[in-house]
């Protein structure tokens, strides 16, 4: 109604992805900036930004799973490597020594999700019977797993110490990994990773957003809360435990596959314990049951090294710093990291999200902010 933006009449309105006509034009400026980023970013950036954007997608399926789903899984570094190499295998190059089809992009990403949702299908059944700590360990064990195998296939991962080069970016006959043109602005190949990364991340998220305001997940939020009271409602707990999973599994999938197709090349050891524990710390930083959260998690932690890289200049602690000092560059990222996983923990567990909620609505309710 006009005036009162927050009155809301209608269910319909209610559940919209944007409910009043203020989000709509936040959000198209949001868009709007990102795009003209793209343009004006330096080469590192722009592909410190495509890495973001595809950690943000792996952070969302991590979300859906864990924040709305309530699902603890630490195996996302599994999903994130069968999405890797499922797009080395079908993108790679034919005829060497290492499994590659060929093919080009519009096949191998989807491919990479679709596998990965079928490793995360398989998986399913055995988690759904479980929950809590005793889901975390059977997930984390997924992690060794996928080590195992990454480390022993030498045919499809190079081997330890070896690797293989990530699939081609090559979309409809057009190679991302290219320097080319758009709407009459040359573009990096960084820039052009940014600008796809933002797209595929722009898909996701709506994706994911329409799946959390819809039935199955309103059914997750349930099982999250209170998995017996959920089931006497009468949502079925092990068919929407194997929906999450394999959602999750897909975005993982999607993610890896971007990941290493930015970074250029594929190590076995890079899908560690390690990987999984710094997706937890993007959904728990960002905000958990949060889109937005996911979004500002993974942003945060892929620029963490470069702020911390900043501030070395001017923290004397810091080997970097004009007075060097007795703490690396690497050493504070690691404190930083395990600090900020605490304090969001005590004092703000909805994260980074949480924070803009509360800026948002002190500036919504000014001058009566009290």
């Amino acid at each position: 109604m006009r005036g009162r933006p927050g009155l809301v009449t209608a269910y319909q309105r209610d559940m919209a992805i944007f409910p009043t006509n203020t989000q709509r034009v936040w959000f198209a400026a949001f868009a709007l900036v990102m795009a003209l980023l793209t343009f004006v970013l330096s080469d590192d950036l722009a592909l410190r930004g495509a890495s973001a954007a595809a950690a943000a997608v792996g952070a969302i399926g991590l979300n859906l799973v864990t924040g709305w789903a309530g699902q603890i899984s630490l195996g996302h570094a599994f999903f994130l490597g069968i999405g890797a190499y499922t797009a080395a295998a079908l993108g790679g190059e034919t005829g060497g020594p290492l499994i590659g089809l060929g093919l080009e992009m519009w096949i191998w990403l989807p491919a990479a999700g679709l596998v990965a949702a079928v490793a995360g299908i398989v998986v399913a059944p055995i988690a759904t019977r479980l929950r809590g700590l005793y889901l975390a360990f059977v997930t984390l064990g997924l992690v060794f797993i996928g080590e195992h195998i990454f480390r022993e296939w030498d045919s499809l991962t190079g081997g330890i110490g070896v690797g293989r080069s990530a699939p081609k970016p090559i979309l409809f006959g057009y190679d991302l990994s290219r320097e080319g043109s758009f709407l009459g602005f040359t573009l990096s190949a960084e820039q052009q990773y940014l600008l796809f990364a933002l797209v595929v991340l722009l898909v996701m998220g709506f994706l994911a957003k329409n799946l959390v305001r819809g039935r199955v997940g309103r059914a997750f939020s349930a099982i999250r809360d209170r998995d017996v009271a959920a089931e006497i409602m009468g949502i079925n707990l092990a068919r929407h435990k194997l929906i999450a999973f394999a959602i999750s599994s897909f975005y993982a999938g999607i993610a890896g596959a971007l990941l290493w197709t930015f970074v250029g090349f594929i190590e076995p050891r890079s899908f560690s314990l390690t990987l999984s524990i710094v997706y937890i710390a993007m959904i728990l930083i960002g905000g958990a049951a949060s889109i937005m959260g996911s979004i500002m998690g993974a942003v945060f932690i892929t620029f963490l090294p470069r702020i911390v890289d900043l501030l070395s200049g001017y923290v004397p602690f810091i080997e970097d710093s004009p007075t060097g000092g007795f703490l690396t560059v690497s050493q504070v990222e690691q404190i930083l990291f395990g600090l900020l996983i605490v304090v969001f923990l005590i004092v703000e567990p909805l994260g980074l999200y949480g924070i803009w909620i509360r800026i948002r609505n002190y500036w919504k309710a000014w001058p009566f902010s009290y």
